[in-house]
C-alpha cells in the first residue's frame, strides 16, 4: 500500500480523527482511511455513504417497530399512503 504522509494538520483536525478512531475501536490509520473515502465519495458525488451495520440495524428496528403504530389519521400513514393525484413522483 502507498504511504502518505501528512505534515503540519491541525491539532483539532487530528484530535477530531483520534476521537473517531476511539469510538470505532480502530488505529488512527485506519480511522484516517475511512474518513478519507468517505469524504472522497461524499466529495465527487457518486452517493456511496452508506450506514454501517450498527446503523442499519437500528433503523431496521425502528421500521419494524413503526410498522406496529395502530392506525388514525396521521402518523400511522407515514410512509404508506400512495402519492396523491397531482404529486410529483
Amino acid at each position: 500500500m502507498t504511504e502518505i504522509v501528512l505534515k503540519d494538520i491541525d491539532e483539532v483536525l487530528v484530535d477530531r480523527i483520534r476521537r473517531v478512531a476511539e469510538r470505532h475501536g480502530w488505529e488512527v490509520e485506519r480511522a484516517l482511511l475511512h474518513l478519507l473515502e468517505q469524504g472522497l465519495n461524499l466529495y465527487e458525488g457518486d452517493g456511496a455513504i452508506g450506514f454501517d451495520n450498527t446503523e442499519s440495524e437500528a433503523l431496521q428496528a425502528a421500521l419494524e417497530a413503526l410498522k406496529s403504530v395502530p392506525d388514525d389519521p396521521g402518523y400511522a400513514l407515514i410512509g404508506r399512503a400512495g402519492r396523491q393525484p397531482g404529486e410529483p413522483g
